[in-house]
């Protein structure tokens, strides 16, 4: 067995990533569960849930970078891809609740009675069963992104225009959303869950046990994205990214290659949305706003895209900033300390925090073979033998 492939898709940086992740696994659900609430070590069912979070808000980023990073696909309504597998998840959590509702209706979730409806949609069938919510988690999200991406790609729509577009599609899936008559709780969304695989959603174990299934998703998520980047597919997406028209000159079905990657795309943020909703406790029209799509791209930009570890580190660091800041007096202006970030890694930082660190590495390892190069060339020939 040729252990080559193994070696590319799990190098010294990835292998780096995984071991840490997997150790964020391991010790945060043990400090919460084993170590005593007196103790200065014991992580708080909060910190739990706001670490899971974050998780979430990653694999949302790493999906990001997979189409802009190496595709050149900019989209600014992945949001929506996230909100639409977190309503597939919510729609599953209302099911479970039963009779234990305000209204105590078996079958209506309480928003339902409260605007007098008489009977469950025909969309919200199926939503009992945990296997067919899993299927709609991947299949709403996926199937989206595939009809937008057929006719978009096809069209050859690309750069700012694309971005436009996705743009324009979460903000009217967030009007949609937010009327009362869809049958998504309008602009209160979908919350008071209750159990999760018949398990008490707000249980400390429940938490942990949500904070590693989504370090698990995340793990798998950057595995896929790594044997993408890495194979003869990923340079093609490269080759698709740095010089598109040639590409397609050159034989290769640009669409189909973009098609994919950007289908793949959305079913890793539909993941992100339905873990991330048991873990917060409510879903709602405004996790389809553009700007948090526009956000999620500032988490790729500030820690690298092209780099798939930046997007996540982007990611933990942009919202652990805006949990410290947004809990202060300087609450009212994050989001202008948010741009003034973008603008700053733009100019001062336009490959991020680890594409410059790689860079940089780079540039040292390549004076270093040059420095070694011309020493063997400077070095006396070896006499012959007299």
């Amino acid at each position: 067995m040729n252990a080559f492939p193994l070696t590319r898709l799990i190098d010294k940086g990835a292998a780096i990533f995984l071991v840490l992740l997997g150790a964020f696994a391991v010790a945060i659900p043990m400090l919460n569960l084993l170590v005593p609430a007196t103790s200065g070590l014991h992580v708080s069912t909060y910190l739990v849930a706001l670490f899971g979070k974050y998780i979430c808000y990653a694999l949302l980023a790493l999906s990001i970078d997979l189409i802009w990073g190496y595709a050149g696909i900019l989209s600014l309504g992945h949001g929506a891809f996230f909100a639409l597998g977190g309503y597939a998840m919510g729609m599953y959590l209302m099911r479970q609740i039963g009779t234990r509702g305000v209204y105590a209706n078996p079958i209506l979730p309480d928003f339902m009675v409260f605007l007098n409806w008489h009977e469950l949609p025909l969309y919200w069938y199926g939503f009992n069963h945990f296997a067919y919510a899993a299927l709609m988690i991947f299949l709403a999200p996926g199937l989206l992104a595939f009809v937008f991406g057929w006719f978009a790609f096809r069209s050859r729509v690309t750069g700012v225009y694309l971005s436009i577009i996705t743009q324009a599609m979460t903000y009217a899936l967030m009007l949609g959303f937010f009327r009362n008559d869809f049958g998504f709780g309008g602009n209160n969304g979908l919350t008071d869950f209750k159990d999760l695989l018949g398990f008490n959603v707000q249980a400390e174990s429940t938490r942990d046990a949500l904070l590693v299934i989504s370090c698990l998703a995340l793990a798998l998520g950057f595995l896929i994205c790594r044997a993408i980047v890495t194979s003869k597919f990923g340079k093609v997406l490269i080759a698709i990214r740095d010089a598109e028209a040639r590409t397609r000159f050159l034989g290769y079905r640009v669409e189909a290659y973009k098609l994919f990657v950007f289908t793949l795309s959305a079913c890793m943020a539909g993941v992100a949305g339905a873990l991330y909703v048991p873990q917060i406790g409510i879903i709602n029209p405004g996790e389809f706003a553009p700007g948090n799509s526009i956000e999620a791209v500032i988490w790729v930009a500030v820690g690298g895209r092209g780099t798939l570890t930046g997007a996540v580190l982007g990611a933990l660091l942009v919202n652990y900033a805006k949990t410290y800041f947004t809990s202060g007096v300087l609450a009212p202006y994050w989001l202008f300390m948010l741009g003034g970030l973008f603008v700053a890694v733009t100019l001062l930082l336009p490959r991020g925090i680890v594409g410059t660190l790689k860079w940089g590495f780079d540039r040292r390892a390549e004076k270093s073979a040059a420095a070694e190069e011309g020493a063997d060339m400077d070095a006396p020939a070896p006499r012959a033998a007299e």
